[in-house]
């Protein structure tokens, strides 16, 4: 049988609670908690002497538990004849000070100042929806009527947002003070619980309307109050501890391999971002150690961008691999500071069964883990606006591997690193550093100063920058044959300029222009990742779509190499690199135009989206009949190698086993070509050549 309201308006209705009340029958029904859970708060505002107006008491033990430990003084009205006709009965003899009245809220014969309290229990809640808010807002005018000076208006409430704008939207006009506590859950069994939280509106009246509005939030009955500025930083905290309870409701209830719930914890004064948690489940049939039902991961600082922690199959597999029914993968956010596990694992034990799979006992232990037991270690060295891209960071930080790395984010999409540097001492050789695969060992900060380090232009971060250098074996560059053959590169898209400055230093006889839409990422790109253009490697500021047209337009200039790696600002496209534009049938027969007889086109490719790739390889390949392509391990990248030959896969099933030895040719080279033994080229060309397709 249900007993819940249906819809909105019936909510409202005295006839729904005529029904609601008969078919309820003695069975008191404690609309959003019961004296127990609310006594805390109700005793904090409401003192035992205060005369008290209780606005639709319904049937609740509420009113009968207050008088009990001595409120005296409470006047109880409800709408439904039925409901006040069966309180007055049932407290004749047991409570005869105890008053129930048959009257409409919104118009009472009261005089005005004359309680010191009125207390909603989900009254509030069931009016607004009437007549577009305005029963209820009649009913908080003629709360305001009869309260005196300092009276406050307690409402326990869902704080659905459309409810608490309205009260608090009210109460702020009138000048008072507004405070809402979120109650927290204790000891309530997950089929007797409500999905969302449960607050309690407190407004208190002034003798003088106050000139700016006082807006607090209070976590908890006891909960130190945050000072907010706006209704709608109230109104957006409520949404939060909504969607957390919601959120434990779930967790609590069911487990799912397949989603990735995750949740922002934010700090209690700044109110910014600390730890993002993800929660990660087993899929059903795995094969779980009893024991290990739940454990929570510390992603090391400076790595919450790895395939391994920011993606949906990095996670699982990081879940497989640890071995728990449910894994709470924890990322820790930039400008925050953290200092050691044991204060991380402190800060979140409180907070930690929340999160808990359902049936796990409540004092079982939780472990935490972590690379090394080590938090990593971040450090901001800019920051700024770019009017195209919006913010930005430039960070040092320390890598698993244990190596130094330069990081260009924005943070218009904080998981995606936009450029990466590795970082040596400014007085180090890069020529004998290793691209070492051990783990690091703990450390808390580099003993390394910032101002000391220096860029590694032999070293390319990248994976897919690794490939598209590699794709330029397809050109025969080192072979004999071409020794002093020159090469003409275009690149659309400068990032820190770590790939153009790679391929002017260590390729033989090559020329580099870039074109680079954003004038702050050239800037940064000097600054901060020790780009330096010269004869052999320009740049010019401007869209790389216009570039290409005017370039084709003019005619008489050809490239052996076009290379697009441009990231897409639209996040709700499934492809986040190239933006669509630079893939459309017309651009790419301008590419096609400006390469020369043995040209090559190099796409970063990054297409999550399988039907929207479908389509780009069918419009790549009209134009460009020889495509062969490389997956980038652990990555969604996939570098695209283009030539405009004829008969394309007979020519790309030559050309692969001939690759091999132009391999070797260019690692001779790039190693021949360097310009001294403070730059080395840290590279494996027959490794990247390996895992190549045909489309």
């Amino acid at each position: 049988m249900s007993l819940l309201p249906r819809t909105a308006e019936e909510f409202s209705s005295a006839e729904y609670w005529e029904r609601f009340f008969k078919k309820r029958g003695e069975k008191a029904f404690e609309w959003y908690g019961d004296y127990n859970k609310l006594c805390g708060v109700l005793h904090k505002y409401i003192k035992v002497q205060d005369k008290v107006l209780v606005v639709g008491c319904g049937n609740s033990e509420l009113s009968e538990q207050m008088y009990d430990v001595g409120y005296k003084h409470l006047t109880n009205i409800d709408i439904s004849e039925t409901v006040v006709n069966h309180m007055n009965l049932r407290n004749a003899e047991r409570r005869p000070g105890l008053t129930f009245q048959q009257m409409d809220a919104t118009q009472t014969p009261y005089e005005e100042a004359s309680y010191q309290a009125a207390l909603d229990k989900g009254t509030l809640d069931a009016m607004a929806s009437e007549e577009e808010g305005a029963l209820a807002r009649n009913m908080l005018t003629e709360v305001a009527r009869v309260l005196s000076v300092g009276g406050r208006y307690v409402c326990v409430t869902l704080a659905q947002e459309s409810v608490i704008k309205l009260a608090v939207d009210h109460f702020v006009q009138l000048g008072w003070a507004v405070r809402l506590h979120c109650l927290q859950e204790e000891n309530r069994s997950v089929e007797d619980s409500f999905a969302l939280p449960v607050f309690v509106l407190v407004c208190t009246k002034f003798r003088q309307p106050m000139p700016m509005p006082i807006l607090e939030m209070c976590l908890g009955e006891d909960g130190a109050p945050t000072r907010l500025t706006q209704v709608s930083d109230l109104l957006s905290a409520v949404r939060e501890h909504q969607a957390y309870s919601v959120l434990k409701k779930r967790l609590r209830t069911s487990t799912d391999a397949s989603s990735n719930l995750s949740l922002t914890l934010s700090h209690t004064k700044t109110g910014l971002p600390r730890y993002t948690l993800t929660v990660q489940d087993c899929p059903p049939g795995a094969k779980v150690p009893r024991s290990n039902q739940f454990a929570i991961f510390i992603v090391p600082q400076g790595s919450e961008t790895a395939w391994l922690y920011s993606s949906s199959e990095g996670r699982r597999q990081l879940a497989a691999s640890a071995n728990f029914r449910r894994l709470v993968i924890v990322a820790m956010h930039r400008n925050q500071e953290y200092t050691d596990m044991q204060d991380v694992q402190s800060e979140l034990s409180p907070m930690v069964m929340d999160l808990a799979p359902p049936g796990m006992p409540a004092n079982q232990q939780v472990p935490f883990l972590s690379v090394g037991g080590d938090l990593g270690w971040r450090e901001e060295v800019s920051r700024g606006v770019s009017e195209l891209s919006g913010e930005y960071c430039v960070e040092n930080v320390k890598g698993e591997d244990g190596e130094l790395y330069r990081r260009l984010v924005f943070l218009s999409n904080a998981a995606l690193v936009q450029s990466e540097s590795r970082l040596v001492p400014s007085n180090t050789a890069s020529g004998h550093k290793k691209k070492s695969k051990k783990k690091a060992k703990p450390t808390t900060a580099p003993s390394t100063s910032s101002t000391s380090l220096s860029v590694d232009s032999g070293f390319l971060c990248c994976a897919h920058h690794e490939v598209m250098v590699a794709g330029l074996t397809m050109l025969g560059v080192g072979t004999p044959q071409n020794k002093d053959v020159p090469v003409s590169v275009l690149l659309v898209g400068l990032g820190g300029g770590g790939l153009p400055q790679f391929l002017r230093d260590f390729v033989p006889n090559v020329t580099v222009e870039v074109v680079e839409l954003d004038p702050v990422v050239m800037q940064v790109a000097n600054e901060w990742f020790g780009f330096r253009p010269d004869d052999r490697l320009t740049v010019t500021l401007g869209d790389g779509l216009e570039c290409i047209c005017a370039l084709e337009k003019e005619g008489g200039r050809l490239f052996d190499v076009i290379m697009f790696d441009v990231d897409n600002k639209d996040s709700t496209v499934g492809m986040s690199c190239p933006p669509a534009a630079f893939v459309e049938t017309s651009i790419l027969q301008k590419v096609r135009s400006l390469l020369t007889p043995r040209g090559i086109f190099t796409l970063n490719l990054v297409c999550r989206d399988s039907v929207l790739r479908k389509s780009v390889l069918e419009r790549v390949s009209a134009v460009f009949p020889t495509i062969i392509s490389r997956k980038i391990e652990g990555e969604v990248n996939e570098v695209l190698l283009c030539s405009h030959g004829e008969n394309g896969t007979s020519k790309a099933a030559t050309i692969l086993p001939s690759l091999n030895q132009a391999g070797k040719s260019l690692q001779s080279a790039l190693y021949s070509n360097r310009t001294g033994p403070q730059s080395s080229p840290h590279i494996d060309i027959a490794e990247l050549l390996k895992d190549l397709k045909i489309e």
